[in-house]
């Protein structure tokens, strides 16, 4: 796990609020609130990918 997923995390954090902000500005609350809730999938799909490979090394680790 290296700084590379801490800088793609706040890249779609950045991308989402940006857009949330445009397109609640617009009057488009409805696709606003999907932008942040499709960005915050993205986040966990790629947290949970992290964790599921952390659990891995650490059942290799210790042999279990």
């Amino acid at each position: 796990m290296g700084i590379d997923l801490l800088f793609k995390i706040a890249a779609i954090g950045m991308i989402v609020a940006v857009l949330t902000q445009v397109l609640s500005k617009a009057g488009r609350d409805d696709q606003a609130m999907l932008t942040a809730l499709a960005g915050l999938v993205i986040v966990l799909t790629m947290v949970v990918q992290q964790v599921s490979s952390l659990f891995a090394s650490m059942k290799s680790v210790f042999g279990l």
